[in-house]
C-alpha cells in the first residue's frame, strides 16, 4: 500500500514539530505522524475519528489494557462511527504471544468481520499489540491502514514513532516483520498514569538510550528526576515530564528519518540492542525488553572504557543513572563470556557480517566498533567483570539475576 502523504504541499525530508506532534518526511516520500494528544478517547476530541476516516475498523486490545481502557474506546467508537462499523477484540500479549501465530489470529479475526482494503486495523496498547497488530495490517489483503494509540511508555517514545513491525520467530526476536507506517499514532499521557513500575522503568530505558547517544541535555534531565513518570521518590514537574516526551519523540524520528527502512545497517538506535536479544530469549524473557536494553546499555559502556573510546567519569555517569531509575544492569544468568561473545555473532551475521556495535564515547555521544576482531575475547571478559564490580556496588537494585 502507497505510503500516505502529508497534505502540507512539497517540503525537504526531515522532521516538522508542531503542538501536537511531530510530522516526518523522508527521502524515499514516505510521511506519517506521530501526535502527542490529552484526552485521546474522549468522544468530544476528533483525533481518532479523523485518523479512521469513515473507514470500517476492527480494533484489538490487551486483557490489561482492555480491563482499563476498552470501555471508553467502545464508548468512543459508539459516539463517533456508525453503527455496524466497528468491532473489538482482546489477544493475548507478552513476549510469548508476538508470535506468526497471533498475527494470523488478527487477520482471522478481521476477515471474520468483513475488513476490506479499504479498512482499518486498530491497536490499543503498548509494543507487542503494536507491532502485532502492526505486522497482521502489512500481510492483510497485500496492506491495510493501521492506527495505534499507544498506552505505553515504551510506545509513545519508542515503537509508536516508527515504522517496523514484527513478530518473534525461529528463536529469534522480530524475525518476521515488515516496514508498515501507520496511518496515524497517537499518544496521551495520561495513560502513563496507570502503568506499573516496570513499565516505567522499561519506556525509561528506552528515553536513556536515545539521552546517551544524543543528548547530554536530556540525560541531565534524567539524573536530575530518575522517577520521572512515577509517583514517589523525587518529584516532577509536568513540564519536564513533558520535555522529556517530545524531546524523546524527536530524536527518535529524526534519527530514523533519513534510513528509515534501515538500508544502511550502521544506526546509533541500535544502542542497547546488540547484547539484549541474547539476554532476553536466553533468559527465557525473565527480563522485560527496556530490562534487557538496560543491560546492554550498561555493558558496552563498560566495553567503551576498556577499549578507551569512553572516560570513567561518564560510564559511571551511565551506569549509575540506569541504576537509580531501578533498571538492572547485569543480568548474572546470562551476562557470560560465551553468550555475550554469541550475541555479538549473532549481530555481526544480522547486520550485513559487520559488526556495527554502538558504544557511548561521551554522555550524548556515540561510536559504531565496526569489526568482531576489535572486541577480543579478553576485552569482553574485562568488560563484564568490571560490570560485575559496578553492580555490586550500586546495590540490588541494580542486578537481576
Amino acid at each position: 500500500m502507497p505510503s500516505r502523504v502529508l497534505a502540507d504541499g512539497e517540503r525537504l525530508p526531515g522532521v516538522r514539530e508542531d503542538a501536537d506532534g511531530f510530522s516526518l518526511l523522508a527521502p524515499d516520500g514516505t510521511a506519517y505522524r506521530a501526535e502527542l494528544i490529552s484526552g485521546v478517547l474522549s468522544p468530544e476530541n476528533p483525533a481518532l475519528a479523523r485518523a479512521i476516516g469513515g473507514r470500517r475498523v476492527v480494533a484489538f486490545t490487551g486483557p490489561t489494557v482492555g480491563g482499563l481502557y476498552g470501555e471508553a474506546l467502545r464508548h468512543y467508537l459508539e459516539a463517533r462511527l456508525a453503527p455496524g462499523t466497528w468491532t473489538l477484540h482482546t489477544v493475548p500479549t507478552g513476549e510469548r504471544n508476538k508470535t506468526l501465530a497471533a498475527a494470523e489470529r488478527v487477520c482471522a479475526l478481521a476477515k471474520a468481520d468483513g475488513l476490506d482494503r479499504h479498512g482499518v486495523m486498530l491497536a490499543l496498547g503498548g509494543g507487542i499489540v503494536a507491532d502485532v497488530v502492526g505486522f497482521a495490517a502489512s500481510m492483510y489483503a497485500r496492506g491495510v491502514r493501521h492506527v495505534r494509540i499507544n498506552t505505553t511508555l515504551v510506545g509513545q517514545v519508542d515503537v509508536g514513532v516508527g515504522v517496523k513491525t514484527g513478530v518473534n520467530a525461529l528463536r529469534t526476536k522480530n524475525m518476521f516483520g515488515a516496514y508498515h507506517p501507520s496511518h496515524a499514532s497517537l499518544s496521551d499521557p495520561a495513560f502513563l498514569a496507570t502503568l506499573p513500575v516496570r513499565e516505567v522503568r522499561c519506556g525509561l530505558a528506552e528515553i536513556v538510550k536515545m539521552a546517551v547517544i544524543l543528548d547530554e541535555g536530556l540525560f541531565a534531565t534524567l539524573e536530575r528526576y530518575p522517577d520521572a513518570f512515577r509517583s514517589g521518590g523525587v518529584p516532577t514537574p509536568p513540564e519536564v515530564e513533558t520535555y522529556v516526551l517530545r524531546t524523546s519523540m524527536r530524536l527518535m524520528m529524526e534519527e530514523l528519518c533519513p534510513n528509515l527502512r534501515e538500508k544502511e545497517l550502521a544506526r546509533l538506535v541500535d544502542f542497547g540492542h546488540t547484547f539484549s536479544p541474547v539476554i532476553e530469549t536466553a533468559g527465557d524473557h525473565r527480563l522485560e525488553h527496556g530490562e534487557a536494553v538496560s543491560v546492554d546499555m550498561a555493558l558496552s559502556a563498560c566495553l567503551a572504557l576498556r577499549l578507551g573510546l569512553l572516560d570513567e567519569a561518564s560510564c559511571e555517569r551511565i551506569v549509575a543513572l540506569l541504576a537509580r531509575i531501578g533498571l538492572p544492569v547485569l543480568d548474572a544468568a546470562t551476562c557470560v563470556p560465551e553468550l555475550m561473545t554469541r550475541a555479538l555473532e549473532e549481530s555481526w551475521e544480522r547486520r550485513g557480517r559487520r559488526l556495527h556495535l554502538v558504544v557511548p564515547a561521551a554522555v550524548g555521544k556515540a561510536v559504531f566498533v565496526d569489526e568482531l576482531a576489535d572486541v577480543p575475547a579478553g576485552v569482553l571478559r574485562d568488560a563484564l567483570a568490571d560490570l560485575a564490580r559496578r553492580a555490586e556496588r550500586l546495590g540490588a537494585e541494580g542486578v537481576r539475576g
